[in-house]
């Protein structure tokens, strides 16, 4: 893993970071939830916007990007008259998430506000660029809610934002929200730089364990050639042990396939097997927490059981995908049930998962162009799972990288 050791004064360098009340300092009073958290966006408009003073503003979303009471932050900033709003910059599958997966709104005119909604989807560099500089947009502000996973494609529209900002001479916003599967650590491969594409731009761990504010800082620090113009609008009252349900926010579904903090604390490892000829689970209610293909039967749960993962039992399941592979033929399979959330670990489970479903179906194959080195970051998971390597010796191999990489993060985490 080639990371940069710049160190975080010059990590830093071109980013203000405003302030946020620090999490340690405000105690918990017992074991029910902490203080109030407050989003970045929420801090933001309890300053007057006075980040976006003077500035024609252009905001990069999707439907994540709602306050408490599920206004969406576009229609806020709208209808507020402190705020210059001239456009608005849709990322997969939308601004208003229309769209299913490796799909886009397009350009058009917002009806609800009327404002020239542009696509920032598939384009990067001097293309998007040239969006941004059509947009008439000064300042940019991002407000989008992540996942947790490498593979999610909204950190990599950050990231292609920061580039085409800088090339554009545009400053970015941050406005910050909690990591729903917390940011407790990092797990999982390493991107390796030559398997870079929209689901890895950079050298990161398949589960960052990060916030969109923190991997902003990351990337000026330590990717970028040249640091965008980054100001980030932290949170309050967010700790980094805090799943979802602790935030008191709405859970909105960041992608049509991503319906539940659930899906995504299974999402981390069982992507993965978009890489394969098994179903996901898309096309089901339970996305990546249903995994299956036509042959498969019991011995697949049985199998896992054996295994004994922390915190993750598996029941045997049988479903019929409404889209997608298998659609509308009744398959066998696995559905995953997280039944101890600080002990789960995803990427672990998708590996097992893996391991376990070469050995009990016949059937298995990686999808012809080898999209789960693009999942994994590498050739490595793929070529030793073919070569029959256990799950501890999958995990094992990639631990040299993880550590690193965990080494880099800490300069650029920002919560207790």
């Amino acid at each position: 893993m080639n990371l940069s050791r710049r160190g975080l004064l010059a990590a830093t360098a071109g980013t203000a970071m405003t302030p946020a009340a620090p999490a340690a300092a405000t105690p918990r009073t017992g074991p029910g939830p902490g203080p109030r958290l407050r989003t970045g966006f929420e801090r933001l408009a309890a300053d007057g916007y006075r980040l976006l003073e003077g500035q024609r503003v252009g905001v990069i979303t999707n439907p994540t990007g709602v306050t408490r009471d599920v206004r969406h932050v576009v229609d806020v900033m709208h209808a507020d008259e402190r705020v210059e709003l001239v456009a608005v910059f849709g990322p997969e599958h939308g601004f208003r998430g229309t769209e299913q997966a490796g799909g886009s709104q397009g350009r058009y005119d917002d009806p609800a506000t009327g404002l020239p909604v542009f696509d920032t989807y598939q384009k990067s560099g001097e293309a998007l660029a040239d969006v941004f500089t059509a947009s008439r947009a000064e300042t940019l502000v991002f407000d989008i809610q992540d996942v947790g996973a490498r593979f999610y494609t909204y950190i990599w529209t950050l990231y292609d934002c920061m580039v085409a900002a800088r090339l554009a001479g545009k400053r970015l916003v941050v406005l910050d929200r909690p990591n729903p599967v917390t940011g407790r650590e990092a797990y999982g491969p390493v991107l390796q730089p030559r398997y870079a594409s929209f689901v890895g731009r950079a050298p990161i761990a398949q589960t960052h364990g990060m916030t969109v504010a923190e991997l902003a800082g990351l990337f000026n620090g330590e990717f970028l050639k040249r640091p965008a113009e980054l100001t980030s609008v932290l949170m309050a009252g967010w700790r980094r042990t805090d799943f979802h349900d602790a935030s008191g926010l709405p859970w909105v579904p960041p992608s049509p396939n991503m319906p539940t903090p659930d899906t995504a604390l299974a999402y981390g490892g069982t992507c993965l097997f978009e890489g394969t000829n098994l179903s996901e689970g898309r096309g089901t209610t339970r996305p990546f927490e249903l995994l299956g293909a036509d042959g498969i039967d019991r011995a697949w749960a049985a199998a896992l059981d054996r295994i004994g993962l922390p915190g993750v039992h598996f029941r045997e399941a049988y479903f019929a995908p409404t889209f997608d592979k298998f659609r509308g033929r009744t398959i066998g399979g696995v559905q995953l049930h997280v039944h101890e959330r600080e002990s789960y670990d995803p990427v672990r489970t998708g590996i097992a998962l893996l391991v376990t479903a070469k050995k009990v179906w016949s059937g298995f194959a990686w999808r012809s162009d080898h999209w789960i080195d693009k999942l994994t970051g590498s050739a490595r998971v793929r070529t030793m799972i073919d070569a029959g390597a256990g799950t501890d010796e999958v995990v094992g191999a990639w631990q040299d990288d993880l550590a690193r990489f965990r080494a880099v993060r800490r300069r650029y985490l920002r919560y207790s």
